[in-house]
């Protein structure tokens, strides 16, 4: 089938879905957002763009912010051996099965968090980040515009929301510190970890950015190696098994791509060798995910035969 009906068809058939879900509403930027938004794009290796419904409403990408942490802090450590060193010894690699801001497995696991997709995992990306990088904040900025061709900012009043409501974070930082797996001060890493979230990006632009994971971790736009392909396929591997919290193993089972979701309502997924993927739809569902964008992934993977199994 042709992409372009294939999108239109995948989002008649996941639009309804949306109804049954139910937008977040723990801070006052998304609890605005409007339920009946709806995008989704499918970017080419090549460059070409095939979109359906609201690709050009930006959005606080939230937790798909940690796709691009990790990524940079892969680049800051330069190379395999010193990314098993730096990351991999303090995170760990394995879903989770609890929810994305749980402090459960942390206290049982002394302190280092299951995976970089949850939070507790990426509060030590951002302590990481801040080990290397003069601007933190900034470097992700440039990562993203890179990526997408395009400026991208950050909402200011979303951060300072996050921070205003960040005291789980705080807990789960403060748990960490305790077994010593954060270096910097706990309000300094909090700061990164928020402002990365308020990132605004629209679903065409978040297709685009997903794009090099799926060409070996080179950008088809400027072919740039933003990272190695071993790595560029250990972050579709993190992806796969924990980007939608604990509901990775039906996202493995319906979608088949490795996929991250925000709770904003966006999911970026990759399709290797063919495409970067966004939908957009802000009501979720009980694990925090885009009911309609799940619906939408699954119908467009199925109609494209794009899953990896």
């Amino acid at each position: 089938m042709d992409i372009t009906q294939a999108i239109r068809a995948a989002a008649e058939a996941a639009r309804p879905a949306a109804t049954g879900g139910k937008v977040a509403d723990y801070i006052p930027q998304l609890r605005e957002l409007d339920p009946h938004r709806f995008g989704l794009a499918v970017v080419e290796l090549d460059g070409t763009e095939h979109v359906e419904g609201d690709v050009d409403i930006p959005f606080a990408i939230q937790s798909m912010s940690k796709v691009f942490a990790l990524t940079l802090a892969m680049q800051q450590c330069g190379g395999e051996r010193a990314v098993r060193r730096e990351i991999w010894e303090r995170v760990g690699r394995e879903p989770s099965g609890d929810p994305f801001n749980s402090l459960v497995q942390l206290e049982h696991e002394c302190g280092i968090p299951r995976n970089p997709m949850i939070n507790a995992g990426a509060l030590v990306i951002a302590d990481l980040l801040i080990e290397n990088c003069d601007e933190p904040v900034a470097e992700i900025l440039n990562l993203v515009a890179e990526l997408t061709g395009e400026t991208i900012s950050l909402d200011p009043a979303t951060a300072a929301a996050e921070e205003q409501f960040s005291d789980r974070n705080r807990a789960m930082g403060s748990l960490m510190a305790a077994f010593d797996n954060l270096v910097n001060p706990l309000d300094q890493v909090l700061d990164v970890y928020n402002k990365q979230c308020s990132l605004m990006m629209s679903a065409r632009q978040l297709a685009r950015s997903v794009r090099f994971l799926a060409n070996d971790g080179i950008d088809p736009a400027s072919g740039r190696q933003v990272l190695s392909s071993s790595l560029a396929k250990r972050v579709m591997a993190v992806m796969l098994t924990c980007g939608t919290y604990d509901a990775a193993g039906e996202f493995a089972f319906s979608v088949g791509l490795p996929c991250k979701s925000g709770v904003a309502g966006g999911i970026m997924a990759v399709a290797p060798d063919h495409s970067g993927i966004c939908v957009w739809s802000p009501p979720l569902d009980a694990a925090g995910n885009s009911l309609a964008g799940r619906v939408a992934l699954h119908d467009l993977t199925d109609r494209l035969d794009l899953s990896i199994f």
